[in-house]
């Protein structure tokens, strides 16, 4: 038995190439179902604040979530495989949350974005959930009050890699969230960079 699975150059005039169905599905199953579900992420928004409007601007035209295979905004949780929780979580609103995360297919995984969603933000109040890790697995924490577009693509961009790392894997095997963070990206305006080059100038004569 060869233990190739198959010959990227090969000919009409090579030998048959033999090999063992099992190692021919795991092959398929170590690539190939990991190449079709990380360019085919089908995300869940769960927004409550102003986090919502960045991941609006995010699947528009002018950031283009298509290219990394996410434009598809599902909002059935049976039909979705990536829970993005944009903005604050009242104490209320946890059980249903915790419904929505148990309806959706697996694998899943979970982005929190924003501060409240990771932290509670400035509602350090009896009513907010100060981070929904406090009750769901999170995977990919993207900081910012709101974070930006770029931020937000940078943590689907993650979890794509996440996915390429474990394969098949469900949200129980996995046991907790991996608690990845995201670093902000900082991109000044052309106004915000020629006011400072002003004030600067004025300092030094």
């Amino acid at each position: 038995m060869e233990k190739y699975i198959y010959k990227p150059h090969a000919t009409a005039e090579d030998d048959v190439l033999t090999t063992r169905l099992e190692r021919l599905v795991d092959f398929f199953r170590r690539n190939g179902v990991n190449w079709g579900r990380r360019n085919s992420i089908w995300p869940m928004p769960f927004a409550t604040a102003c986090c919502g409007i960045e991941l609006m601007a995010t699947g528009a035209s002018r950031y283009d979530l298509a290219r990394f295979g996410a434009e598809v905004m599902r909002f059935s949780p049976r039909q979705s495989d990536l829970l993005i929780c944009a903005g604050r979580v009242a104490i209320k609103m946890m059980p249903v949350l915790q419904r929505i995360y148990q309806q959706m297919c697996e694998p899943k995984w979970v982005i929190s974005m924003g501060a409240c969603a990771s932290t509670g933000g400035v509602f350090d109040t009896y009513a907010v959930v100060q981070g929904i890790d406090q009750f769901l697995p999170v995977d990919v924490y993207v900081p910012g009050c709101p974070p930006r577009p770029e931020t937000l693509i940078e943590g689907i961009m993650a979890i794509q890699r996440i996915i390429d790392r474990e394969g098949i894997r469900t949200s129980g095997q996995r046991g907790r969230g991996l608690g990845l963070t995201v670093q902000p990206v900082v991109q000044l305006g052309v106004d915000v960079e020629e006011a400072e080059l002003v004030e600067a100038r004025s300092d030094e004569s």
